[in-house]
């Protein structure tokens, strides 16, 4: 029988120290300007001069660094890193204001130079899960509740995810955790000091774990698309030893979301929340138009992003969900840990894993022909009543959802 809690202190991510880049660090104000990078064009003529490209891909234009470096001696201001993002044809890059200047004023100066396409703070964002009290042969079966009062185990003999592929966008996870074996397609981090200790892995795990914990293996619990399959994109940092509270900033989570995006995967996890952010926003938005389908968790109003966004569906666990959110369980739900371990964790990052593995049975049914509308109509976001089943009946044999007699 797995053990259901450590005596373990496991080590957090930032005791290792964040010495660079745009984590953590000295108190400075830091800022986000992004430049007008536009796609690579043939080389000139020789003789001729210009913004260049060298290599193959999507780089930093000469003209975009050009201006950063202008804009940093103008105002004074220390580049900490940057990075191109193909998807808004930006160089975008952190800055820190060294010498104590509140950061409202240098951006109202910035934003009104010229080839600056934004310039905005360096938001924090964090992971929304909250302590907790402590059909299949997966011996934890018994104590996910949660899947009852979804009536996952009915769902499943329809769907369970199969073809689906999820990007989570979190802490890294515990890769080698058993009840994760073959779910886990590839990580990716984008932190200066990539977790290593399975204690700075926790979050990102059980949301892992929420979605796609193997089932029928004769190990733990049942995930809710045990067939899907995740890649995850690390871009938050544990902030406490043994504990799931998590950060991450602008720059982490755009370089995760640019990722995402070129990765293909059609369903995006997003289990945290921030302020608004409008770098955050337009790759968001790039993505919806291209029929990506976002979960994120919902906040208290000060933390809008990126629920607020239109299209992005909102998962709640409380009893009074917002206004077209979709309401799930998400007290004291059972879930994985570091080192092949399980636990409780409650908090609306929970629901939205939930309402990620719920949407990812749809896309399985429909053979992923669905969008965030069609998935906001099947499951009743309107009613905050979410039915995974009376949704998939609403899906033909043939995959197309039966949505005539709805509307979005």
């Amino acid at each position: 029988m797995p053990r259901l809690r450590s005596a373990a202190l496991w080590l957090a991510l930032l005791a290792a120290g964040l010495a660079s880049g745009a984590e953590p660090g000295p108190s400075a104000p830091r800022i986000v300007v992004a430049f007008a990078n536009p796609a690579p064009q043939p080389l000139l003529p020789a003789g001729t001069s210009g913004s260049f490209y060298s290599g193959s891909g999507y780089h930093n234009g000469q003209s975009a660094r050009q201006q950063a470096r202008r804009i940093a001696r103008s105002y004074g201001l220390r580049e900490l890193d940057s990075w191109p993002i193909q998807a808004l044809s930006m160089h975008c890059v952190v800055f820190e204001i060294t010498d104590g200047r509140p950061a409202a004023g240098v951006l109202a100066a910035v934003s009104k130079e010229s080839g600056v396409l934004l310039a905005q703070p360096l938001n924090e964002f964090h992971t929304l899960t909250t302590a907790a009290d402590a059909a299949y042969n997966d011996p934890l079966y018994d104590l996910q509740t949660n899947l009852t009062t979804l009536g996952i185990a009915r769902a499943h003999q329809r769907a369970q995810g199969a073809g689906v592929r999820i990007a989570l966008i979190d802490t890294a996870v515990d890769v080698s955790h058993p009840d994760l074996a073959g779910r886990i397609v590839r990580s990716h981090s984008f932190l200066s000091a990539p977790a290593a200790a399975a204690g700075s892995l926790r979050h990102g795990t059980a949301m892992a774990g929420l979605i796609a914990a193997v089932a029928n293996n004769h190990i733990g619990m049942v995930g809710i698309a045990p067939l899907a399959r995740i890649e995850v994109f690390e871009a938050c940092w544990q902030l406490n030893a043994d504990a799931d509270a998590a950060a991450c900033n602008t720059f982490t989570l755009a370089r995760a979301l640019a990722a995402a995006l070129a990765s293909g995967a059609p369903l995006v996890n997003m289990s945290f929340a921030g302020p608004a952010d409008p770098l955050l926003a337009a790759l968001v938005q790039v993505g919806l138009r291209r029929g990506v389908v976002f979960v994120g968790a919902a906040a208290e109003p000060a933390a809008p992003f990126p629920t607020a966004i239109e299209g992005v569906l909102t998962a709640s666990g409380t009893d009074a969900p917002p206004a077209q959110a979709l309401a799930v369980p998400a007290q004291h739900v059972l879930t994985l840990r570091p080192h092949g371990q399980y636990d409780f964790a409650s908090g609306s990052s929970v629901a939205a894993a939930e309402v990620t593995g719920v949407i990812a049975l749809l896309m399985s049914a429909a053979a992923g022909r669905l969008d965030a509308p069609a998935l906001r109509t099947l499951l009743k976001a309107d009613t905050a009543a979410l039915d995974v089943n009376a949704a998939l009946a609403l899906i033909d044999s043939r995959g197309h959802a039966a949505l005539a007699a709805r509307t979005h």
